[in-house]
């Protein structure tokens, strides 16, 4: 996809989901499907959220892999960071976004295309009105724990 088109597809999305909760807007995106760009580059897909919670899956690729062919930590600590920013999104009322401010990634087992399907699961731990703090945890197809991660999000109107 070009620039522009990923610019317009963003953009479609914001407006399409403009007036929504944190909640509400992250339901819309798991019962229709859609990805903002970023997250169809990484092939990521949000599959389960509620008050405070956010699960996301992804299926690791060579396309991720850093010239020593390990898959990239940055791959790992994007779908960290996403999940993260999902389960305190679905804390924010209307009309609030949010930016992350601190992302704190452990790895802690080896991850590649045969870890199979990565499932990551994130809760919110503080939900101020300015800051919200989340823990996670990234989990191979096995079950294994690969990855955990803290993060803080300041809040802001969009």
């Amino acid at each position: 996809m070009e620039e522009n088109e990923f610019l317009k597809s963003a953009l479609a999305a914001q407006k399409r989901y403009a007036g929504r909760t944190g909640l509400e807007t992250l339901q819309a995106v798991i019962r229709e499907g859609a990805l903002y760009p970023y997250g169809e580059l990484l092939k990521m897909k949000l599959v389960a959220v509620g008050d405070g919670w956010a699960d996301l899956e992804a299926e690791p690729s060579y396309q991720f892999y850093n010239p020593a062919m390990r898959l990239h930590g940055g791959y790992l600590a994007s779908l960290m960071d996403s999940c993260l920013g999902s389960a305190v999104v679905s804390r924010l009322p209307a009309g609030q976004g949010l930016g992350t401010v601190q992302l704190s990634v452990n790895y802690v087992r080896k991850v590649d295309v045969q870890s199979g399907l990565l499932h990551v699961h994130a809760t919110a731990l503080h939900s101020g009105r300015t800051m919200l703090t989340a823990e996670g945890q990234l989990k191979d197809a096995r079950g294994r724990l690969c990855v955990h991660a803290t993060g803080t999000f300041l809040v802001y109107p969009k």
